[in-house]
């Protein structure tokens, strides 16, 4: 029995009897889009118009959904031939519903949120779809939108580089696709845009905004956007003067450090990412010696930037944290290996990785304007969510934002085949052990995907398999824009693609018939990520709507995963290992430890998400009672 449908079984009576109120719906909506199917397109949009006017003249959305849905079904089968499956209909309907919809990896989520989206947007306040970069929202954006405009309604996008009026023009669509940064930072610019005399004035009269208000958002890897990028808060820096004292003092704290010693002139929490000098620390530091440049910076300002210097070179590794595209320090996001542009380190931290690489410093920011986004989805009247990955995450999902999880059960039966993890001493010996395994993959045609947690870790397998003659495609941070090329001929007899984090990637591995008859897509996990979900993401990509697949992990003890603990406790562990020959160890027992820790700082991240979600409502609540904007960090104060 798969893993599916074990929980599936032991859902509670509420979600079994509303999965069967779903499927009784889906039918109705099914029967009816074969009806529409005899109609001729122009009758086909004269009905979309017709249940527009509808929704606007005040008949309930609730009482619309049957026939709303069946236009949809039957739009999208004329326009991209797709009809939408049961299991599509009922995530329309929880999302319809305000639920977090749970749907395996490969069940369509994209045209699944073409239900409750088009539902939404007859209201005419708009809808805001909002997916984890670029990319997947300007693809959605163009194959949707023909379907859409069948209907009646109108499309727009939001990306990086659209201008102001170009945002305004696309919010005025009825449907708007773009990331939560996009439109999280046009509500922070629109606030600080905004005439305090016409804070009162309903945003849609109001000709200073971009956006029009706040009435739907539908979240794409929900689990990914509402939790992971949660811990970071949106924030419109205000570039302060980078002036000759401060790139001085950046230089000076990084030649400061290496003279430092752990434990005696600072301590070093690598769970938090946080150091502290110590007493001892702080008078070696005011013995170094300085250049008149520096003696105008007071002494605790020197303090905060040395232990800034020592967590950058002690808390952020580059090829995993960050990388360097043209001298230029680009942060990855952890749960999806992507590069996050645009976004920096605050209060000095950045400044002190690009020091730390002997980059040029940019002008540290501060804040002008700032949202968490538990606080940015508030805003909304109407919120949902799908993802392959919120069963774990449930209760946190509901206690934050209110958001019940309902599990939609896989199109056909899922044929996921987990193999019995592998450990390693060390971590030479587990990617060796890849390397033969991607080897006999590879001799009987079989496609696999090598999931690895950080650039430097691709990079390093592949020069492996560069040493066997081994022929792969690598897809990391730096190649993030050739994504959907890559991932095109992933599912190809023999082939080889190795790729940091998938989570969120979005882009469909399509197995051909050949590589579905030798076993269909294996997915090899070479380490275990920092939250189970993130794993479920990858191996997710194996085994899409009833094809045949398997997955299968190779950890060591010099994974990432450990360097949470410390030297000392990384060491010990180490010395209990008593691998065999080939350098492997017992895996059942070894597997413990590694579930520990993942369970360690997935309670860990939880309670950092929960210390900003409880500073956050202080500092709102005693914003507002000085009659203060609390998005507005400097700019009111």
């Amino acid at each position: 029995m798969s893993l599916e449908t074990l929980f599936s079984s032991l859902l509670n009576p509420w979600t079994q009897g509303r999965l069967r109120s779903y499927r009784a719906l889906a039918d109705r909506v099914i029967a009816r889009s074969l009806e529409l199917a005899e109609l001729p397109d122009d009758e086909l949009t004269l009905l979309g118009r017709k249940i527009n006017w509808q929704a606007r003249t005040g008949t309930s959305l609730r009482r619309l959904l049957p026939e709303a849905f069946a236009l949809v079904r039957e739009a999208s089968r004329r326009v991209l031939g797709m009809a939408h499956f049961p299991v599509q209909i009922m995530g329309g309907i929880a999302l319809f519903e305000g639920r977090i919809a749970e749907m395996q990896t490969g069940e369509g989520k994209t045209l699944t949120a073409a239900l409750p989206t088009y539902l939404h947007a007859l209201a005419g306040r708009g809808c805001h779809v909002i997916t984890t970069n670029d990319y997947l929202s300007s693809r959605d954006a163009e194959l949707l939108g023909p379907m859409y405009r069948r209907l009646g309604l109108s499309v727009g996008h939001v990306g990086a580089d659209s201008k102001p009026d170009e945002r305004r023009a696309a919010y005025r669509n009825d449907i708007t696709y773009g990331t939560a940064q996009e439109i999280g930072f046009d509500f922070l610019r629109d606030r600080l845009q905004q005439d305090p005399g016409m804070l009162s004035m309903p945003v849609e009269e109001d000709p200073s905004l971009v956006q029009r208000g706040h009435h739907f958002a539908l979240i794409d890897e929900a689990d990914s956007i509402l939790l992971d990028e949660a811990r970071t808060p949106l924030i419109i820096g205000l570039e302060q003067i980078n002036d000759p004292a401060t790139v001085s003092l950046f230089r000076w704290c990084r030649r400061v450090i290496r003279s430092l010693v752990r434990d005696v002139d600072y301590t070093f929490e690598p769970e938090h990412r946080r150091a502290d000098l110590t007493e001892a620390g702080c008078r070696n530091v005011l013995l170094w010696s300085k250049s008149a440049l520096l003696h105008s910076i007071d002494t605790e300002r020197i303090y905060q930037h040395v232990e800034h210097a020592l967590t950058a070179e002690f808390g952020f590794q580059r090829d995993r944290d960050y990388v360097v595209v043209k001298d230029v320090v680009q942060i990855v996001d952890e749960s999806t290996g992507r590069i996050m542009d645009g976004r920096k380190w605050q209060l000095g931290l950045h400044q002190s990785i690009e020091a730390k690489e002997r980059l040029p410093i940019t002008a540290a920011t501060g804040e002008a304007a700032r949202v968490t986004l538990q606080s940015f989805f508030r805003l909304y009247t109407h919120v949902a969510g799908m993802t392959g990955t919120a069963r774990t995450v449930r209760r946190e999902l509901h206690h934050v934002y209110r958001r019940k999880v309902v599990v939609i059960p896989t199109h056909r039966p899922s044929l996921r085949n987990g193999l019995p993890p592998r450990v390693f001493a060390t971590m030479q010996a587990k990617r060796m052990a890849v390397v033969d395994e991607i080897l006999r993959r590879r001799d009987i045609g079989q496609p696999v995907l090598v999931g690895t947690p950080s650039v430097a870790a691709s990079e390093a397998l592949g020069e492996l398999l560069n040493e066997r003659l081994v022929p792969h495609q690598i897809l990391n941070a730096y190649l993030h824009e050739k994504e959907a090329e890559l991932m095109s001929h992933a599912g190809e007899v023999g082939m080889i693609t190795i790729a940091t984090n998938m989570a969120g990637r979005g882009t469909d591995i399509r197995v051909d018939a050949a590589a579905r008859a030798v076993g269909g897509l294996h997915v090899i996990a070479t380490e275990m990520h920092s939250s189970a979900r993130i794993d479920r993401q990858l191996i997710g990509r194996a085994a899409r709507q009833g094809d045949p697949g398997s997955y299968q992990f190779f950890l060591s003890l010099e994974d990432e995963l450990f360097h949470c603990r410390t030297p000392e406790q990384q060491a010990r562990l180490r010395s209990r290992a008593r691998p065999d020959r080939h350098g492997e160890l017992p895996g059942r027992r070894w597997m413990r430890r590694f579930r520990a820790t993942q369970r360690y700082l997935e309670k860990l991240h939880a309670r950092s998400r929960r210390d900003l979600l409880r500073q956050e409502k202080q500092r709102s609540l005693a914003y507002r009672q000085m009659g203060l904007d609390p998005c507005l960090e400097l700019t009111e104060a």
